[in-house]
């Protein structure tokens, strides 16, 4: 545990320097100007000094599922729902004692939010009621270093990737103006959503998995890796599905600008029936840690960015204007991401190695 909690210190501060020191560049580079530009830094510079609190967060609390405790972390996120939803308005507007900061009192809650969170599972952690304990020695071992990254580091490309595709399609969709890109912005961030759903999935998927691989039981883990992801497809297929129906549904909920609403439902008309292939490629991702076998999720992965890149640069540069169209590669690098996992798994890419 000791050496898990070190690589996410280590982790933390490698984004919060990468993103402190180059976060104007970045966010220039997809589009963002003026206010906005102003608004990102002043979100961005409050959370990336206190991401170490969000990797810890994640870290313990996914060692706390690892011992079969699902209540705790599953609890923290529940009770810490209201919280951030309440500290959020109060700092962005300046409720009762808490002074107006606007973008930055959001930023501030997250950070509080997942503080506090942390402190939860330390205590628990340091009860004494865990399967897995803090142990007082600062003893490192080089083994443990490696176990950890031999399954961790991959999943972390994986991630990077993930989120590297949003920030190369935001670049794309930067030059067709202010209106498309917050009515994209607004569009994606539904997509987002469904990463913590599915997380939900996937958080189960690990263990039986990870359980049933582990004792030999193969058939058994691969049953219940298709049951998890066909039940996240089908939640996430049915959002996407109702999104593309009621796009305003959603989109009203953040903005009334015609332009940045019709933006916002083209997106998702296209992309959202597209939603169901990104939840079974997402769940398929969780349920091969638990087998131990992450080489095919990171070609999944690099498919989706590489299609979605490459595609999206054709269409920006051959049918300049078209936002429709490079909505269309974005739905198709998603169908390209489910699918391939899907048929690996299905052709026996998890027995590669044992054979």
């Amino acid at each position: 545990m000791t050496h898990a909690i070190v690589i996410a210190l280590v982790m933390a501060t490698l984004f919060s320097v990468v993103v402190l020191s180059a976060g104007r560049v970045i966010y220039s580079a997809m589009g963002a100007r003026e206010g906005a530009l102003a608004a990102a830094m002043a979100y961005s510079n409050v959370i990336f000094a206190g991401a170490a609190a969000v990797w810890l967060f994640n870290t313990l609390a996914a060692a706390v599922r690892g011992t079969g405790n699902m209540l705790l972390p599953a609890g923290i996120v529940l009770l810490g729902s209201p919280f951030l939803v309440t500290l959020s308005p109060a700092l962005i507007f300046g409720w009762g004692p808490f002074p107006s900061l606007g973008v930055t009192g959001g930023a501030l809650a997250v950070v509080a939010y997942y503080a506090a969170g942390v402190l939860v599972l330390f205590a628990y952690l340091l009860s004494g009621r865990s399967l897995v304990r803090l142990l007082p020695s600062l003893r490192f071992e080089r083994v443990l270093f490696a176990q950890i990254l031999r399954i961790g580091a991959p999943s972390l490309v994986n991630n990077v990737m993930t989120n590297l595709t949003v920030v190369l399609l935001t670049a794309l969709v930067g030059p067709f103006g202010t209106f498309a890109l917050a009515g994209y912005g607004m569009g994606v961030r539904l997509e987002y959503l469904l990463i913590p759903l599915v997380f939900g999935f996937g958080s189960a998927l690990v263990t039986m998995v990870g359980t049933n691989f582990g004792a030999g039981q193969r058939t058994r883990a691969r049953r219940v890796a298709w049951t998890g992801a066909l039940i996240a497809a089908g939640v996430t297929e049915a959002i996407g599905l109702a999104a593309a129906l009621f796009p305003h549904a959603w989109l009203g909920l953040f903005s009334s600008e015609p332009a940045v609403l019709a933006a916002g439902a083209t997106y998702l008309r296209v992309v959202g029936p597209a939603y169901g292939f990104f939840g079974l490629g997402l769940a398929l991702y969780f349920a091969s840690q638990g087998a131990g076998r992450l080489l095919w999720p990171l070609l999944a992965g690099s498919v989706r960015l590489v299609s979605a890149a490459a595609g999206g640069w054709l269409i920006l540069h051959q049918i300049p204007g078209e936002l429709t169209a490079l909505f269309a590669v974005m739905a198709l690098a998603l169908v390209l991401f489910g699918s391939t996992l899907a048929g690996a798994i299905r052709l026996g890419a998890w027995e590669a190695r044992s054979r």
